[in-house]
């Protein structure tokens, strides 16, 4: 053997023994203190014969405990990079330009500043669910040391806390508008910076009153269209105290409350609304770090972030300097050699914990004048939001809409101070529905100017332009009105069926901008062509597994390239290997997970949500319908069903991987149990966290 290459494999020989020694020499979790194991005494969890975790805690704090607790069993892989994303140490988990950015953007909004600002703002009983929360994960690491990496430990209540800090600019759009801003193009005064609209991604919400119902029970659809993995999938759970808490529904991996579901009173769903949230502002440098500001200058604020980077031999530290300005967090960015200084401001800087905090007070109301109280808090940023009790129906659109002395959505002048916003549109001035005489409210991100029908809809001569309000209906948005609209009572099977539908209304876009102008002007090449294209001019525009236009059509109307060239493309994907181009849309839309492997229908856009992938030949379902509860709140109490497409755990392993998939794909619902009593009659085990069996 040559000189060199014994030289190169000693050396890769001993760069394998450093990465594993320094594995090795990594720090464990510490043991469990006595606070904790105490804490976790006071806990029993009981899991169904679904594998869902229902939490009984003596106190708040407790159940908070072994929600985290259960959430870690069910997936520590997510909670842990959540939890490691959130305070801005995700490239010590991952090696990538991903982990950095991420870590830089928490600097950059300063996420733990954030937190410091608002935790002597929070009310005490909140901070003890917090710094719950944050013991539980604790335990659970120092129970199972081999799967944490403990440089994250231990977790404090302020590190749960970051979560809602990091994750809600997101939800606004604030990435997207720093990757414009960071983009090949530079962007100056009066550019558009608006935030995308998440390209039809959505979810779906429907309140009807008892009036309407043939048994006298007013419902809620709770449909949300989440990723079905990762950071931002739902986590089931159930969640009781002894001081008042007990909230079946769903939330996020590292939030210690419910985000949507009911108590035994009410409930609300959220759907993400796209008002104008952000601005962007254009920075006149005056030398290195002084700008021009109201007819003066002003210094930007300079800090310092330091990004470790674990590239598994050793850790690197990166530091990058990070810059603030009067309007908030600035990003330089290069452009042939020119540099470009823009601020961001979003709705909802410097209110994450006070979010928090306001879905905690909604979880604990018991009546609707609580809810409404906690809901004027305005901890949240954006988000429709509809509510049901066994009285009353709502709908309210939600959210931090600035009150701007500007017009448009185009990038600010940097010097006007009239440009820069403080105060936000009171929470009694919201675009808003309650109990209206049709007996429904619905928002599935459409405008709120059409929340029910007839009488009680918003004014939208009320909200000026410069708040960027919906004004558009999607098909959801249209089937839902053509629903629930009329006079007719509808059943509990009709409520469940109308959110189970897969139809594209003749007025949405399916129709008039891609079918219509497709079948109006394309001249056929071929037979498979002409095929084609009667099988879109005979579609019934419904995307049932069993539908052979259905496929075709979901694949023209995605194609960015429009729809004669869509459809060329699809007949070509449709015709791989020996398959037909009038394929069932289940033989072509899957849903995966393990070895499971099931046809799935469903599409865009349709109230029964379907958004996919490609692997190969196929269509793998990814997004769209999520987590389902439907609540009945009837004379003799609250009683709800739910399903999610795959299980309660995330762990490949488990029974509970991939079980609800059948009965997801047949649209079908499983009780969501809420006593002991129930949940004991399906009791799959029950414990106390760190003695369950193992």
């Amino acid at each position: 053997m040559r000189k060199a290459a014994k030289i190169v494999l000693a050396t890769a020989a001993v760069l394998l023994l450093w990465y594993g020694v320094r594995r090795a020499l990594r720090p464990r979790p510490p043991p469990p203190t006595q606070a904790q194991l105490a804490q976790a005494g006071r806990v029993q969890i009981l899991r169904d014969s679904w594998g869902v975790p229902h939490i009984f805690g003596k106190s708040d704090a407790d159940a908070a405990f072994g929600l985290a607790y259960a959430n870690a069993e069910d997936d520590w892989p997510t909670l842990q990079l959540v939890l490691a994303a959130s305070t801005g140490r995700l490239g010590l988990l991952q090696l990538s330009a991903a982990a950095l950015a991420n870590d830089y953007y928490a600097n950059l909004i300063r996420v733990r500043e954030q937190v410091e600002e608002e935790w002597p703002r929070t009310r005490a009983d909140f901070r003890a669910v917090l710094e719950g929360y944050a013991a539980g994960i604790n335990l659970y690491a120092s129970l199972h040391s081999s799967e944490v990496d403990a440089r994250l430990l231990p977790v404090t209540g302020k590190d749960v806390a970051a979560g809602f800090e990091h994750k809600l600019p997101y939800l606004v759009g604030l990435p997207d508008v720093l990757s414009k801003l960071n983009g090949k193009k530079a962007l100056h005064r009066g550019d558009s910076i608006e935030a995308e609209d998440g390209g039809g991604l959505g979810s779906n919400a429907h309140a009807l009153a008892a009036f309407r119902s043939t048994d006298d029970v007013t419902r809620l659809n709770i449909n949300s269209h989440q990723p079905w993995e990762g950071p931002v999938a739902w986590y089931e759970a159930q969640v009781v105290s002894e001081e008042g808490w007990n909230m079946t529904g769903a939330t996020f991996p590292g939030a210690p409350v419910i985000l949507h579901g009911h108590n035994q009173h009410l409930g609300w769903a959220h759907t993400v609304n796209r008002f104008h949230s952000i601005d962007a502002y254009e920075l006149e440098m005056v030398g290195e770090r002084d700008y021009r500001y109201d007819g003066g200058t002003r210094t930007l604020e300079q800090g310092d972030a330091e990004l470790d980077l674990d590239i598994g031999l050793l850790v690197i530290p990166i530091h990058k300097a990070t810059y603030r300005s009067v309007q908030g967090p600035v990003l330089k960015t290069w452009h042939g050699g020119v540099e470009s200084d823009h601020a961001v401001r979003w709705s909802g800087m410097n209110r994450g914990l006070r979010a928090a905090e306001q879905w905690f007070r909604m979880n604990k109301a018991a009546t609707f004048a609580e809810w409404k109280s906690a809901m004027e808090l305005q901890g949240l940023p954006m988000f429709n939001v509809v509510y049901a009790d066994r009285e009353s129906i709502d709908y309210v659109y939600d959210g931090l809409i600035p009150i701007r002395a500007t017009e448009g959505t185009a990038i600010l002048p940097g010097d006007d101070p009239r440009a820069v916003w403080s105060d936000y549109l009171p929470y009694d001035r919201m675009p808003q529905v309650l109990n209206p005489p049709s007996g429904f409210v619905q928002n599935c991100n459409t405008t709120p100017f059409r929340a029910t029908e007839g009488a009680g809809n918003p004014d939208p001569a009320a909200y000026p332009a410069n708040m960027g309000i919906e004004t558009q209906l999607n098909n959801r948005g249209l089937r839902s009105l053509a629903l629930f609209g009329g006079a007719a009572r509808i059943s509990g099977a009709q409520f469940e069926r109308f959110k189970f539908d897969r139809t594209y209304s003749r007025e949405s876009t399916m129709f008039t901008e891609v079918l219509a102008p497709l079948l109006a002007g394309l001249q056929p090449r071929t037979d498979e062509e002409r095929l084609g294209l009667e099988l879109l001019r005979g579609w019934d525009g419904v995307a049932n597994p069993e539908s052979r236009a259905a496929a075709l059509a979901i694949l023209t109307a995605g194609n960015a390239k429009g729809p004669q060239q869509g459809f060329r493309d699809a007949l070509a994907f449709l015709g791989k290997g020996s398959r037909r181009i009038d394929a069932p849309l289940g033989e072509v839309q899957r849903l995966r997970r393990g070895s499971v492997d099931l046809p799935l229908g469903g599409a865009p856009d349709v109230l029964a949500a379907t958004h996919t992938r490609t692997d190969g030949a196929h269509l793998i379902g990814r997004q769209g319908d999520s987590y389902i509860l439907l609540v009945d709140f009837a004379k003799d109490g609250v009683r709800s069903r739910s399903i999610q497409p795959y299980g309660a755990s995330n762990r490949p392993g488990s029974a509970h991987y991939a079980d609800q998939a059948p009965l997801f794909v047949r649209q079908e619902l499983k009780p969501a149990w809420r006593t002991r009593e129930e949940i004991r009659a399906h009791l799959e085990r029950e414990y106390a966290p760190g003695q369950e069996p193992r």
